[in-house]
């Protein structure tokens, strides 16, 4: 396909801008799943007049359906963007960067999706798209997921449907909770993933920071040594990745402490370590949940990052080598690549 498109090209020189709106446009639709025009319109910098042009094309063609309340992808659109994915991809050298990052990091399998997170949030609900397929397609029956916190991690939670395979597994929190919003906390996310996709799940009903007593003391209860042992049991790990200082505040670190993640160059942090540019853990949060140890023992980490701001953070992740799929965006994929 892609050299019937170079021939269209020599000829209608546009067309791939083309073939790239109409794409965006209905992916924009499969991901919102019902949305209105003018909002639409907003979302992607386009005049309503431009784009009631295009949605009128689109809906001719069978693909899109409009309704007074809004409009949705048709099964045929949706099929269709199915096929034009691995092209589009190939088209605008994602698959490209998909490659580099696995090179690279050693990784298993990359994917990148089209903008940067910072900027748009249908940027970060693809990334939540693509990291709901990539969990369907690890998981096998009657298997144990752990999940971290955070809003990208809530755009997958979001993007899951019923499936069979994720039927019989069991949600649970990476760790404890971090004191942010309730709905980006790893226990709502997993229980949300687990009513999503008629799973089940566990919670850890214990805060993310906690002080050297308290976390020798905690881990002494029965009930809590109970939920740690299926937390260590999990197979797949599904997590974010933060930029060093701005979890370590979130987190309400001491001062010194902020302090020596600075001295120490600490970029990214994930599930509760710290790591410097070499992918070197320069600290540890005491918290209660999964540890690097027990990584070891995970058949598939998931790392679901994103944003022009987060590619330093990401790839100091990343070069700690225990990460088996990344999925990030355009804008940090190309820091990644460029800048480290």
């Amino acid at each position: 396909m892609r050299a019937v498109l170079e021939m269209q090209k020599q000829l209608v020189p546009d067309v791939l801008d083309i073939v790239k709106k109409r794409y965006t446009i209905l992916h924009y639709v499969l991901i919102y799943r019902l949305v209105g025009r003018r909002t639409l319109a907003a979302s992607l910098n386009m005049t309503e007049r431009v784009l009631r042009a295009e949605v009128d094309f689109l809906k001719e063609q069978g693909l899109l359906e409009v309704e007074s309340f809004g409009m949705r992808v048709t099964p045929q659109g949706k099929q269709l963007l199915s096929e034009m994915e691995p092209m589009i991809k190939d088209l605008f050298g994602y698959s490209r960067m998909e490659e580099a990052l696995k090179e690279k990091f050693s990784l298993r399998d990359a994917i990148v999706v089209p903008g940067d997170s910072d900027e748009s949030d249908y940027t970060k609900k693809e990334m939540g798209r693509a990291a709901a397929t990539a969990l369907r397609k690890a998981v096998t029956e009657e298997t144990v997921i752990a999940v971290t916190g955070g809003s990208t991690l809530a755009e997958v939670a979001a993007q899951l449907t019923p499936s069979s395979a994720l039927k019989g597994s069991l949600f649970v929190p990476a760790r404890g909770g971090i004191g942010e919003s309730v709905e980006f906390q790893a226990n709502t996310l997993a229980s949300v993933m687990a009513k999503k996709t008629g799973g089940q799940y566990r919670l850890l009903h214990v805060p993310d920071h906690l002080g050297e007593d308290a976390y020798h003391s905690l881990i002494q209860e029965p009930n809590i040594r109970e939920i740690l042992d299926v937390i260590k049991s999990a197979r797949i790990l599904l997590h974010g990745i933060g930029e060093a200082t701005v979890m370590a505040k979130r987190r309400k670190v001491e001062t010194a402490t902020l302090a020596e993640l600075t001295r120490t160059g600490a970029r990214g942090e994930a599930f509760g370590y710290y790591f410097d540019q070499s992918g070197q853990v320069v600290y540890k949060m005491p918290t209660l949940g999964l540890k690097m140890e027990d990584l070891k023992q995970v058949d598939t980490l998931i790392a679901v990052a994103g944003g022009s701001s987060k590619g330093g953070s990401i790839a100091a992740v990343l070069r700690q080598g225990l990460e088996h799929i990344l999925v990030t965006d355009e804008a940090a994929a190309r820091y990644i690549l460029q800048e480290t």
